[in-house]
């Protein structure tokens, strides 16, 4: 028998499981009267927030909720939903962070599948909740939250009761609940399902716990920081960060809406230090005009994920004053999984040079314990050649637990103790990912792989070019070919013919884009541009059919694939990228 197995068996003593909800505890315990939450004229101590949270989350309980139990919350950035980070797991139920611009059919379907057992939204969003709660067909309990700094002109009354008065029925000296497993989920999150019925991603505790943790080793994040909450935070539960926050004393600045002018107020006047925000919204911050910018005091550093960034994006950002990393992930794996970690010895580059190696997803988290690029066929390594197209794969404890109530696709998507993510990528030589594309979004011209990607970040280098957005264009001699989809700064111009010819000046003729669309471009409320929705423009402009685009259309996808189509995508996947070892290397194919 092995001596260390023997008599040192686990307990009370040598361990607890692990929950982010202890970040909460100790920051009252160690911290109780620093300034922790501040949201226009609203200001809490930690003290003051935990109170909160343990009230809500004996309100909560004296209603019937207990653990397995979700509840819902279709919230702005705003304190109430984080606070939810933490009373709704105090009471063991599980927490549902839904997309505030969902419609109604979407927002019925996620509560009738989740279980929901309470709703808590925001007064703004009555119009949709309404029709929702028509539909549903199943008793609720809806509790609202009034914000005076909301629209006031769209406020209504949705539910019976409202949340402060709520909070004040719960007691402050409740014993709340620890996991009694680690592996007790703490949240659901629903991808988009653009294609059909979102799926709902899992979360337990000790991911939360461990993303937490690692997101604070790989960003190098110090105490007192200033956070501005960008991304949502029904979004990947605002990627890990309301739990991140907490364990380092941090003060979270919540932003309701997205508001470039008001990004630099908030800056200005809490000296933030950090947020994160997709590549869209850095595109929003250089493009802002004067009389909206201030100058930085600090500079401020930034995540960006959710799109591959193009390379300018990471010069024009610097120039005022943020330090950007980027960063890789997915809803599946709570949030980003792989940086661009720096190395020293690429200082001495050219400027351009650095910041083409900025825009790769990188290397894995200190808290991610596999991210590879395979052959999905094989499940072998792809060469690190730079050129070799596989598909991402990740393993470890920042995995979903799977899909709820869906074994088959939780199945799928782990095949052979891999999570498959459906993004299609190549190993650089020294052990960088770099994506090359979506496995939906590569396009087949004439049997050659094209990466969108590369078209975008040349387009993006154009002085006019705002955002450009590249996908398939059926062709009747190619199969397919290259459609760009633009927007143009504010104040500039350009035309078809300028893009195309500038495109030649650095792309291969089959790489450069056929057609050039000018238009506002469809976007998540994360700021990635939905590209289902190009694509089905592009198809049709050989017709001449005419598809309006509804750029207000707002999904709550993640970061990557969409999820409950998953098999699919990589079905496809395999059918035309995974025999190629290059971009340029002829491909047959046979697409369905």
């Amino acid at each position: 028998m092995n001596p260390y197995e023997n008599d040192l068996d686990k307990n009370k003593a040598n361990f607890v499981p692990l929950t982010p909800l202890s970040f909460l505890n100790r920051a009252k315990d160690v911290y109780p009267d620093y300034e922790a939450v501040v949201y226009e004229n609203r200001k809490y101590t930690w003290s003051d927030i935990y109170k909160r949270c343990v009230k809500f989350a004996s309100a909560l309980t004296k209603i019937g909720i207990k653990k397995g139990d979700t509840v819902s919350f279709l919230a702005f950035n705003t304190p109430e939903i984080f606070e939810a980070h933490y009373s709704v797991p105090m009471t063991g139920a599980v927490l549902n962070t839904i997309n505030v611009r969902l419609d109604a059919k979407t927002i019925s379907y996620i509560l009738k599948h989740s279980e929901a057992k309470v709703l808590v939204v925001d007064r703004q969003l009555h119009i949709e909740v309404d029709k929702a709660l028509k539909t549903l067909k199943k008793k609720i309990t809806v509790i609202d939250i009034h914000d005076d700094y909301a629209d006031q002109a769209k406020l209504k009354k949705i539910g019976n009761l409202e949340y402060e008065d709520f909070l004040k029925t719960g007691d402050e000296n409740y014993s709340w609940k620890m996991p009694e497993d680690e592996w007790q989920a703490i949240s659901l999150s629903y991808t988009s399902g653009t294609t059909g019925d979102p799926k709902g991603v899992v979360y337990h505790h000790r991911g939360a716990y461990l993303m937490s943790t690692g997101s604070a080793t790989a960003w190098n994040l110090s105490s007192r920081l200033n956070f501005l909450t960008i991304v949502p935070m029904f979004h990947c539960n605002g990627w890990c960060y309301p739990w991140t926050i907490p364990m380092l004393n941090g003060r979270t600045i919540c932003l309701r809406n997205i508001d470039v002018k008001k990004i630099f107020e908030l800056i200005d006047k809490y000296n933030v230090t950090h947020f994160c925000g997709a590549p869209i919204i850095l595109n929003m911050i250089t493009g802002a005009p004067e009389s909206d910018r201030k100058k930085l005091k600090n500079k401020v550093s930034v995540l960006t994920a959710g799109a591959a960034p193009p390379s300018i994006i990471f010069k024009k950002m610097k120039s005022l004053g943020f330090e950007v990393m980027h960063v890789y992930g997915l809803t599946e794996t709570y949030g980003h999984v792989t940086q661009c970690a720096w190395n020293e010895s690429w200082n001495d580059l050219e400027e351009d040079k650095i910041n083409e190696i900025k825009a790769r997803q990188g290397v894995r988290y200190p808290n991610t314990e596999g991210v590879n690029v395979k052959n999905p066929e094989t499940m072998l390594n792809v060469p690190q050649d730079g050129k070799t197209i596989g598909e991402i794969m990740i393993r470890g404890n920042i995995v979903m637990k799977g899909y709820f109530k869906d074994k088959d696709a939780t199945d799928r998507a782990t095949k052979n103790g891999w999570f498959h993510t459906g993004d299609l990528a190549v190993m650089d030589p020294d052990g960088y990912v770099k994506i090359q594309d979506r496995s939906k979004d590569i396009i087949i011209s004439g049997g050659e792989n094209i990466s969108s990607i590369e078209i975008e970040n040349t387009l993006s280098k154009h002085p006019s070019v705002s955002i450009a957005a590249v996908v398939a264009k059926p062709d009747d001699k190619w199969g397919e070919v290259p459609c760009a989809f633009i927007e143009v700064l504010n104040g500039k111009s350009t035309t078809e013919k300028e893009l195309i010819a500038f495109c030649k000046e650095t792309l291969a003729n089959f790489k450069v884009p056929k057609k050039v669309e000018f238009c506002e471009l469809p976007k998540t409320s994360t700021g990635k541009v939905q590209k289902f929705e190009l694509r089905k423009k592009a198809k049709n402009l050989m017709s001449g059919i005419k598809i309006e685009l509804n750029p207000k259309v707002e999904f709550s996808n993640g970061f990557s694939v969409v999820s409950s189509e998953m098999n699919k995508v990589q079905n496809r996947a395999h059918r035309y990228c995974f025999i190629a070892n290059s971009l340029s290397e002829e491909v047959k194919v046979n697409i369905n």
